[in-house]
Protein backbone atom coordinates (compact mmCIF):
# COMPACT_ATOMS: atom_id res chain seq x y z
CA UNK A 1 0.00 0.00 0.00
CA UNK A 2 2.93 2.35 0.65
CA UNK A 3 3.84 2.25 -3.04
CA UNK A 4 0.29 3.27 -3.96
CA UNK A 5 0.52 6.22 -1.54
CA UNK A 6 3.83 7.16 -3.14
CA UNK A 7 2.42 6.96 -6.66
CA UNK A 8 -0.55 9.15 -5.70
CA UNK A 9 1.83 11.60 -4.01
CA UNK A 10 3.87 11.76 -7.21
CA UNK A 11 0.79 12.37 -9.35
CA UNK A 12 -0.28 15.15 -7.00
CA UNK A 13 3.22 16.59 -7.32
CA UNK A 14 2.61 16.84 -11.07
CA UNK A 15 -0.84 18.35 -10.47
CA UNK A 16 0.47 21.15 -8.29
CA UNK A 17 3.27 21.92 -10.73
CA UNK A 18 0.71 22.32 -13.52
CA UNK A 19 -1.49 24.34 -11.18
CA UNK A 20 1.42 26.60 -10.33
CA UNK A 21 1.82 27.44 -14.01
CA UNK A 22 -1.92 27.95 -14.48
CA UNK A 23 -2.26 30.13 -11.37
CA UNK A 24 -0.04 32.82 -12.93
CA UNK A 25 1.82 33.49 -9.69
CA UNK A 26 -1.26 32.81 -7.55
CA UNK A 27 -3.19 35.61 -9.25
CA UNK A 28 -5.95 33.33 -10.56
CA UNK A 29 -8.28 32.05 -7.83
CA UNK A 30 -9.31 28.52 -8.85
CA UNK A 31 -5.97 27.38 -10.19
CA UNK A 32 -4.44 28.73 -6.97
CA UNK A 33 -6.92 26.77 -4.84
CA UNK A 34 -6.23 23.60 -6.88
CA UNK A 35 -2.49 24.12 -6.50
CA UNK A 36 -2.55 24.60 -2.73
CA UNK A 37 -4.89 21.62 -2.28
CA UNK A 38 -2.59 19.41 -4.37
CA UNK A 39 0.41 20.63 -2.37
CA UNK A 40 -1.22 19.68 0.91
CA UNK A 41 -2.47 16.32 -0.37
CA UNK A 42 0.89 15.36 -1.86
CA UNK A 43 2.54 15.76 1.54
CA UNK A 44 -0.23 13.78 3.24
CA UNK A 45 0.28 10.91 0.78
CA UNK A 46 4.06 11.10 1.05
CA UNK A 47 3.78 10.98 4.85
CA UNK A 48 1.75 7.78 4.56
CA UNK A 49 4.31 6.24 2.21
CA UNK A 50 7.32 6.97 4.43
CA UNK A 51 5.71 5.16 7.34
CA UNK A 52 7.06 1.96 5.79
CA UNK A 53 9.31 2.89 2.86
CA UNK A 54 12.86 4.15 3.33
CA UNK A 55 12.81 7.94 3.41
CA UNK A 56 15.56 8.47 0.84
CA UNK A 57 13.98 6.07 -1.63
CA UNK A 58 10.48 7.47 -1.19
CA UNK A 59 11.62 11.07 -1.46
CA UNK A 60 13.74 10.42 -4.55
CA UNK A 61 10.94 8.56 -6.31
CA UNK A 62 8.38 11.21 -5.32
CA UNK A 63 10.48 14.04 -6.68
CA UNK A 64 11.38 11.98 -9.74
CA UNK A 65 7.74 11.34 -10.59
CA UNK A 66 7.05 15.04 -10.14
CA UNK A 67 10.03 16.11 -12.24
CA UNK A 68 9.28 13.72 -15.10
CA UNK A 69 5.57 14.49 -15.01
CA UNK A 70 6.11 18.24 -14.90
CA UNK A 71 8.58 18.06 -17.78
CA UNK A 72 6.19 16.00 -19.89
CA UNK A 73 3.27 18.27 -18.95
CA UNK A 74 5.34 21.27 -20.03
CA UNK A 75 5.96 19.64 -23.40
CA UNK A 76 2.37 18.50 -23.93
CA UNK A 77 0.40 21.34 -22.35
CA UNK A 78 2.63 24.37 -22.63
CA UNK A 79 4.56 23.82 -25.88
CA UNK A 80 7.92 23.59 -24.15
CA UNK A 81 10.75 22.14 -26.25
CA UNK A 82 11.07 18.36 -26.59
CA UNK A 83 14.65 18.11 -27.81
CA UNK A 84 16.33 14.72 -27.98
CA UNK A 85 18.74 15.73 -25.22
CA UNK A 86 15.92 16.83 -22.93
CA UNK A 87 14.04 13.56 -23.55
CA UNK A 88 17.24 11.61 -22.85
CA UNK A 89 17.58 13.20 -19.41
CA UNK A 90 13.90 12.63 -18.66
CA UNK A 91 14.49 8.96 -19.54
CA UNK A 92 17.49 8.94 -17.19
CA UNK A 93 15.26 10.11 -14.33
CA UNK A 94 12.74 7.38 -15.19
CA UNK A 95 15.56 4.81 -15.14
CA UNK A 96 16.56 6.06 -11.70
CA UNK A 97 12.99 5.77 -10.43
CA UNK A 98 12.69 2.21 -11.75
CA UNK A 99 16.09 1.30 -10.32
CA UNK A 100 15.17 2.60 -6.88
CA UNK A 101 11.86 0.75 -6.96
CA UNK A 102 13.52 -2.53 -7.98
CA UNK A 103 16.18 -2.21 -5.30
CA UNK A 104 13.73 -1.48 -2.46
CA UNK A 105 11.65 -4.12 -0.75
CA UNK A 106 8.27 -3.35 0.71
Amino acid sequence: MAWVWLLVAGLLEIAWAIGLKLSHGFTRFWPSVWTVAAMILTYVCLAQAVKTLPLGTAYAIWTGIGAVGAAIAGIVLFDEPASALRLLWIAAIVAGIVGLRLSTSG
